[in-house]
């Protein structure tokens, strides 16, 4: 049985409760299969050249219809950033923000050091990101519509305190933008088990292979 049933109009929990908060939520695909992988090489294999083929998968979750104010990047905190290398977030939204002709704003601010949200319950989550997040300059995006970018929509816990300090600074709408949603319901937008040079994003096609052979690689040598 689902964790998380769905009500009379489709929705799950989770749902209902992002539906209070951000207005509009996109992602290109589920997390699993080649795109897990992909934002995996990407995010923690420090992989940083597949931020631009990955904003092209972005990109295309975006509805044609919808115009933005202003564009931010899921923040980091520096001491994390530092440790990373690098913000995949900020890596993604380049792209989006030269679609739109926009700069990207560096109002949102992480201003607390949290830890890894992986294998955190969803009231952990919460409780983890609690007042975690702070707005510069709030003047700048009053009544603004932003589009808040990230690498995965897991169970909304993060999209939805960044929001909450969004709009406590007046900000009139919040669209998340995610590569992938972290949801068995939702169908990929794309089969990326397909062939890749057709849809002009080898790259990917190229950084997968080249990891299983490295791996097989791996495996092979530990064997005697």
């Amino acid at each position: 049985m689902s964790s998380y049933p769905l009500d009379h109009n489709g929705q799950c929990a989770v749902c209902r409760e992002n539906a209070i908060n951000f207005d509009f939520a996109y992602s290109f695909g589920s997390y699993e299969g080649p795109l897990r992988k992909l934002i995996q090489l990407f995010k923690y294999g420090k992989i940083e050249s597949l931020a631009g083929p990955l904003s092209a998968l972005l990109l295309r979750a975006v509805p044609r219809d919808q115009n933005f104010d202003v564009i931010a990047a899921m923040p980091m905190h520096w001491r994390k950033q530092w440790e990373r290398g690098f913000n995949q977030a900020e890596l993604l939204a380049q792209p989006v923000v030269r679609r739109y002709g926009l700069k990207l704003a560096t109002n949102l601010r992480r201003k607390r050091y949290t830890v890894s949200q992986a294998g955190l319950s969803e009231a952990g989550r919460r409780q983890n990101l609690k007042g975690s997040f702070a707005v510069a300059r709030p003047e700048q995006i009053a009544g603004k519509r932003v589009l808040l970018i990230d690498d995965v929509f897991t169970t909304g816990a993060t999209l939805r305190a960044a929001t909450a300090a969004l709009k406590s600074a007046g900000v009139a709408k919040v669209s998340a933008l995610t590569l992938a949603r972290v949801d068995g319901r939702a169908p990929a937008a794309m089969n990326l088990d397909t062939d890749f040079s057709s849809t002009g994003l080898g790259p990917l096609g190229s950084a997968l292979a080249e990891n299983d052979a490295r791996r097989r690689v791996s495996a092979g040598a530990g064997i005697s």
